[in-house]
């Protein structure tokens, strides 16, 4: 089945973003040696797309991953995950957020000792309901709305403003136009939704670096000694706890290390081991970030 000229013209908008954003990150991440990943051939993966497995197993096609020690040949930790998204309607802005929610956190999750930061680029119609979901477990957001791409195609002169009655026909002419007026109006159109929204993006960059630069403030390690006891009922176990602490014992067994690596960001994580030399090799870990 032919591709309808509607989808086609979204699909150019979604490129439009991630051609105005990916500048942006790809600059930040040259003067910190880092890896940016965004697609396209990798020896290490088969294919074009960027593609990374969650807690679960599942696969999950992404737009950008900051590394850190990654390179063409070998993955690196994760640093960052940014996704861009396009929608013209509000009606499917609450399913697109749900969709990179739901795509990036169990990833996230997955490398939780990194706490990699969590960002979107997104642009047309959002309601506020969705972007707040979005805030609301951890991503840093710019927001460029749909009447700001109107208005930037407005000023060389090409109407790209439609709605669910727009024939096919105007779509057709409208990729015409933009086709013809080739890069140096596309660029043209970047510039101007980059510097309108130039505090948006500086304010992205500014809580991005604040992630990635941050650095061990202090660390918490705790011994634990004694015995596990078992009940068979909740009674039983509270009626164990309300009898109050029991004395302190020579001879317990160490049961593990209880650790809390907190960082100058604000990040704190914590951790338990029973075998020491994996939590040296954790502490390790945390404070090569």
């Amino acid at each position: 089945m032919a591709e309808s000229p509607s989808h086609r013209f979204g699909q150019y908008l979604g490129e439009l973003l991630e051609a105005l954003f990916l500048p942006e990150v790809k600059a930040f991440c040259q003067g910190r040696d880092l890896y940016l990943d965004c697609g396209g051939p990798r020896p290490i993966r088969p294919g074009r797309k960027l593609t990374w497995t969650d807690r679960y197993g599942n696969n999950h096609d992404l737009d950008f991953v900051i590394e850190k020690g990654g390179t063409a040949e070998r993955q690196g930790r994760p640093l960052a995950f940014i996704e861009a998204a396009w929608r013209r309607y509000t009606k499917h802005s609450k399913n697109k957020a749900q969709e990179i929610q739901g795509a990036v956190l169990p990833i996230a999750e997955k490398y939780d000792i990194d706490r990699p930061f969590l960002g979107a680029v997104l642009a047309g119609e959002f309601t506020g309901n969705s972007i707040e979901q979005l805030r609301s477990v951890g991503f840093t957001l710019v927001h460029i709305p749909y009447r700001d791409i109107v208005g930037a195609f407005g000023k060389v002169g090409i109407d790209v403003a439609f709605d669910e009655g727009t024939p096919d026909s105007w779509f057709h002419a409208v990729l015409r136009r933009i086709e013809a007026a080739g890069p140096a109006m596309e660029k043209h159109i970047i510039a101007t939704l980059r510097d309108l929204h130039r505090g948006q993006f500086d304010t992205f960059f500014e809580r991005l670096h604040k992630k990635l630069a941050r650095h061990v403030e202090g660390i918490g390690v705790t011994a634990l000694f004694g015995q596990d006891v078992h009940f068979v009922s909740v009674d039983d176990a509270v009626g164990h706890l309300q009898a109050g602490l029991p004395p302190s014992r020579p001879g317990l067994t160490f049961l593990r290390h209880e650790i809390s690596v907190r960082y100058s960001n604000g990040d704190h994580i914590r951790a338990s081991f029973a075998d020491p030399g994996e939590a040296v090799a954790f502490l390790r870990y945390a404070a090569a970030q």
